[in-house]
């Protein structure tokens, strides 16, 4: 199963993707993290995470740039977190490839072809209604369409608001009292 997982700062959504990926898999699986070890805030924000997701079985493996070395056994639980941390780090990387997204495609359409499930976190990032500057729009542009793409292949599509999921498409595998 491809689900994504979206929603803003703080709402949640992480929380439901690991809820996921337990209901899922309860014995071991793989998180794969992408933000890039920087500052006190990444620093505090990876510490969170990780206290969060303690005891839940999660093998985590380290992938701010992507999935060319990264070993999964067979027929694994991935839950990636996040899409758009992987997609500011290749979008922003010395060298970015030409068809970022493309690219990006490719390497989850992969990954998702060597789980058996694969969880994918992404923000929502669109609403604000605020004018940035071109570097920063080009951004944007490439994580919506990441979201949609995956959205168009995923199987389970939820974003989340309040703590609350807004299933888009598919249906939760379970009833988890809200």
């Amino acid at each position: 199963m491809l689900a994504l997982v979206t929603g803003g700062s703080g709402s949640g959504k992480s929380a439901w993707a690991e809820d996921l990926a337990q209901f899922l898999c309860p014995g071991s699986k793989t998180y794969l993290a992408t933000m890039r070890p920087g500052g006190q805030e990444a620093q505090a924000r990876i510490q969170r995470h990780r206290a969060l997701r303690a005891g839940k079985g999660f093998q985590t493996a380290e992938c701010p740039d992507g999935f060319a070395r990264l070993r999964l056994p067979p027929g694994e639980t991935v839950l990636l977190e996040d899409l758009s941390n992987l997609a500011a780090n290749r979008r922003f990387s010395p060298a970015p490839p030409d068809d970022c997204a493309g690219v990006l495609l490719e390497e989850l359409d992969g990954l998702a072809a060597r789980c058996t499930h694969l969880i994918v976190v992404s923000n929502e990032i669109f609403s604000d209604g605020v004018a940035y500057d071109p570097d920063t729009t080009d951004y944007l542009t490439l994580l919506g369409e990441l979201n949609c793409a995956l959205a168009r292949r995923a199987e389970l599509v939820m974003e989340v608001v309040c703590g609350l999921p807004l299933v888009l498409k598919g249906a939760l595998p379970w009833a988890r009292p809200l």
